[in-house]
């Protein structure tokens, strides 16, 4: 484990110790991978497949949950709890106090000490305004509308019907192709016939960890479970997609060169990565579709969720806004909290850094993540942890040991994400 310790010399750039902390993060994933690798005699670069073993992985694509691997002595390079455990360890620049000449330490118990700027309540409602109000527009005239829309193939208009959080489940996935700009064209079918025989010509570390993570997490979900086969199409062609490592160097997620002890897209499958992808499954049969739709969507949005950075949409910022939504307006919460020596942000972080995937119900975590595109923002991430807390505080209130407070969270099967947002956005405090 990583300790990060507080650099009064970088004073004058006082998030220096967070993108430090971005670096270790990733040199610490990359050297787990290559631990892992040795232990197992197991070249990092990947190696060339045998002959019999291309023609199983091309006989098997379309079953590749009939493939025959070995997977007992892989496990995932890290978890939600292993980032989280980095998360609570950051410590920033000691500040001066203004009265006396000395540097006091800044309290643990918060992420307040991090100097990035979130939004409060009241400007959450500022920008997500259409949801204060129930819109009344009828099941049909959505029909309609998405049907113009299409026509028009206009993303702007796609991005703004969105944000009603009614969108009609046939007309999403389109929807969600425009927005993205990830429509498919000749050029993208032959990139992804490029990545599918890199899979069946080249054995790499990553399909383990792929194969591994499907069959712990969604082969297990009895909501993804059936989609399977086509997870591994999915994951295994991302795994190979150096278009996703260009992008996220290029938006800035992580400040690095190029890794060659990675999977050339550069993200090193962890636990529960399946699960980003999972949830298009609802939305596309073609598979090339859902690739390149899921893969703007990780790049766009998923990403930050796993890196460890000052970008505003980053897991270090949504990890504050929900504290600060958490303390302002549950205060009795937070106390009892308190009280029990829970940090607030280990009840919701697996939530956050899967963005509800796996919690929330396939159709409401559709609604969700309809509104993360249409805003272009993770920011109702936060709020929407903060919004199940409070409306399942008086339970939270009633228990006292981290295990009972798991048991009120377990299931969300319940949740209907459009009504509690509309109840929160609405509440005068």
């Amino acid at each position: 484990m990583f300790h990060y310790l507080c650099y009064q010399s970088c004073s004058h750039d006082p998030l220096s110790y967070l993108r430090r902390a971005g670096v270790q993060w990733n040199r610490r994933v990359r050297k787990s991978l290559n631990a892992m690798c040795n232990d197992l005699s197991v070249p990092v670069l990947g190696q060339q497949r045998t002959l019999q073993d291309r023609e199983e992985v091309l006989t098997k694509w379309d079953e590749l949950s009939n493939y025959t691997i070995e997977l007992s002595n892989f496990r995932p390079v890290y978890a939600p709890k292993d980032l989280l455990d980095v998360l609570l360890s950051l410590k920033g620049p000691a500040r001066q106090s203004e009265t006396k000449k000395e540097f006091v330490q800044l309290p643990k118990w918060e992420f307040s000490h991090i100097n990035l700027p979130v939004k409060n309540l009241f400007e959450l409602r500022a920008i997500y305004v259409e949801l204060t109000t129930k819109d009344q527009t009828s099941t049909h005239e959505m029909v309609h509308k998405c049907k113009r829309i299409l026509r028009s193939k206009h993303a702007t208009l796609a991005q703004q019907l969105l944000k009603k959080g009614m969108t009609p489940a046939p007309f999403r996935g389109q929807l969600w192709t425009y927005v993205l700009g990830s429509q498919v064209t000749d050029t993208e079918v032959n990139y992804w016939n490029k990545l599918k025989n890199s899979v069946i010509t080249i054995d790499h570390i990553a399909d383990k960890l792929v194969f591994k993570d499907i069959q712990l997490t969604a082969s297990n979900d009895d909501q993804y479970f059936v989609f399977e086969d086509i997870l591994y199409q999915i994951l295994l062609c991302f795994s190979r997609d150096e278009y996703v490592d260009e992008q996220i160097v290029a938006e800035n997620y992580v400040s690095r060169g190029k890794y060659y002890d990675a999977p050339p897209s550069g993200v090193v499958p962890f636990h529960g990565i399946c699960m980003f992808a999972a949830p298009f499954c609802y939305l596309y049969k073609d598979p090339i579709q859902m690739y390149f739709t899921f893969r703007a969507f990780y790049i766009r949005f998923f990403h930050p969720l796993i890196t460890i950075q000052t970008h505003p949409q980053g897991i270090v910022s949504l990890c504050l806004l929900y504290e600060r939504l958490l303390q302002t307006h549950e205060p009795e919460l937070w106390s009892h909290l308190r009280q029990l020596e829970i940090h607030p942000i280990k009840l919701v972080f697996k939530w956050l850094m899967r963005a509800f995937s796996g919690h929330l119900h396939p159709d409401q975590l559709l609604i969700l993540w309809d509104l993360i595109l249409a805003y272009d923002s993770l920011e109702i991430l936060p709020l929407f942890c903060t919004i199940i807390l409070s409306f399942r505080k008086e339970c939270l209130l009633q228990v006292n040991s981290w295990e009972q407070i798991e048991n009120v969270l377990a299931d969300l099967s319940s949740i209907q994400v459009i009504p509690l947002i509309q109840l929160t956005l609405n509440r005068d405090s």
